[in-house]
């Protein structure tokens, strides 16, 4: 997840908070056009949230996501390169996911659903399945 918002100083002024989700960095080139607007918009500040973090390195430790190095070292570069910090996953966020429908298995997508909630986040995805959830999406 990445959660896009507008410069602290303005956020109360300006878009809504924006997430998107991706997992795997080799998929970048698919962005819907306004996915692509959101990540590349400099007036938002881009989260990742440690849920992501987490997510990569499961998939890239069951060899499901190759990395061309390490998770930590990748994390840490690509966040460095592109303005990007950390979103951690919050007791209060966590309290969201018992109140969710069962609608979606997958236990990282819930987590950064519940972000999306508690930080009160748009979240960028096609996914059909998060879009049902209470939580503004877009693609």
């Amino acid at each position: 997840m990445i959660c896009f918002t507008p410069s602290r100083a303005r956020r109360r002024e300006v878009s809504p908070r924006y997430l998107y989700l991706l997992v795997d960095y080799r998929r970048l080139a698919e962005l819907s056009p306004t996915a692509a607007s959101m990540f590349t918009d400099p007036t938002h500040e881009i989260l990742l949230s440690a849920v992501s973090v987490w997510e990569i390195s499961v998939k890239h430790s069951l060899g499901k996501l190759p990395l061309p190095t390490s998770v930590d070292r990748f994390v840490l570069a690509q966040r460095e390169m592109h303005g990007i910090s950390v979103l951690p996953l919050e007791e209060r966020a966590v309290f969201h996911l018992h109140k969710l429908p069962a609608l979606h298995r997958d236990p990282f997508d819930r987590m950064l659903i519940c972000q999306a909630i508690e930080h009160d986040c748009v979240l960028l995805t096609p996914d059909p399945l998060i879009v049902q959830y209470p939580i503004r999406t877009q693609w």
